[in-house]
């Protein structure tokens, strides 16, 4: 359990993507005008990522793999990778939530867990470039330390930072990407999707308007700690927050150990912060909430008596479509909640 809580620790959460060569590539549509970090001239195709590193391939990358959550968010945008690494597979052999709508079947896998990463499996895809968003700086998630140098050797890779920017340039950006891919951002999907992730902000915004005093926290367990989510550096967190006005509990500052993100409370300190509602980590290698209430002072918290306890989509793929899902879930869970359930 120790790679759980750190989100933007490596050794931490989730998920990857995979392709078979049968599968093809990306996106058939052209993009209808390069990004301003890409560009293709003369059939040559070019990519700043957010390391700051330049890629320049004689033509568009056709055959992409990427970890799980990029696979995902580059699918919702018309992208269609052949490999991918990190969670996507579940061990009924269902897919997991952290690859969103990508079609495991049609993709090949690389690994599925932390620290798997299949390079013989990888170089025979014959990739033209991996994907990968970053939690810790110019460190692309789920590509093991030790592979790093391998994995370079035989494609270019580009990755995506996703600590310290706003939740809505990451998906830009991701679309961004996806189109310089040959994805269609006018598509009908793609419309669609923003539309829905637009009604859906409005809506979380309205609830936070109508009921000010409704608080929520966010947390991730492992069986030594409770780990409650710090605001600034969770993208989706600060911009329900921010953005839309949600009152989110949450420290003053993380543990410092943790480079960030949370801060770390014993069991017998999960008493510290109370909210209403308790938004709880979904992801598959997170602590359950029914392991949790074996913890009597979580057992006492004010939102677990009253039953208040909801899922938080940690590594939810960066797409208008993927947030869109999870803010009209938490809008719907958030308008059942009770507001009163802490005592000033």
């Amino acid at each position: 359990m120790a790679d759980v809580p750190r989100r933007a620790l490596v050794a931490l959460a989730a998920a990857a993507l995979l392709g078979v060569s049968a599968c093809g590539g990306t996106a058939a549509s052209p993009a209808s005008s390069a990004p301003p970090a890409s560009s293709v001239q003369g059939g040559s195709w070019t990519w700043q990522d957010d390391r700051g590193k330049k890629i320049t391939l004689p033509r568009r990358p056709q055959r992409v793999v990427a970890q799980s959550a990029a696979a995902a968010a580059l699918w919702d945008f018309g992208v269609r990778p052949v490999g991918v690494f990190g969670p996507h597979k579940l061990k009924d052999g269902g897919r997991d939530p952290e690859v969103g709508e990508v079609d495991i079947t049609k993709v090949e896998s690389i690994g599925n867990v932390w620290g798997e990463f299949n390079v013989e499996k990888y170089a025979a895809l014959r990739p033209d470039l991996l994907v990968a968003g970053m939690y810790v700086k110019d460190t692309l998630w789920y590509v093991p330390e030790q592979s790093v140098a391998a994995v370079d050797q035989i494609a270019p890779t580009v990755g995506v930072q996703l600590s310290g920017k706003p939740l809505v340039q990451i998906i830009e950006r991701y679309g961004r990407l996806a189109e310089a891919l040959g994805a269609d951002l006018t598509a009908a999907p793609v419309a669609e999707a923003k539309k829905r992730f637009e009604d859906a902000s409005a809506a979380l915004k309205r609830l936070a308007a109508d009921r000010p005093g409704l608080s929520v926290m966010v947390v991730t367990g492992t069986p030594d700690s409770l780990y409650v989510a710090y605001l600034p550096d969770h993208p989706d967190l600060k911009y329900w927050g921010e953005d839309l006005g949600l009152k989110i509990v949450h420290p003053e500052r993380p543990t410092e150990s943790e480079g960030g993100f949370w801060e770390v409370l014993s069991w017998e300190n999960a008493d510290k912060y109370q909210a209403d509602v308790i938004l709880v980590d979904a992801r598959t290698q997170s602590m359950k909430i029914e392991e949790m209430a074996k913890k009597p002072t979580w057992a006492k918290l004010p939102a677990v008596k009253a039953g208040q306890l909801y899922p938080w989509h940690a590594a939810e793929r960066y797409s208008y479509l993927g947030y869109a899902k999870v803010m009209e879930e938490l809008t719907t869970n958030l308008d059942k909640a009770r507001d009163d359930v802490v005592k000033e």
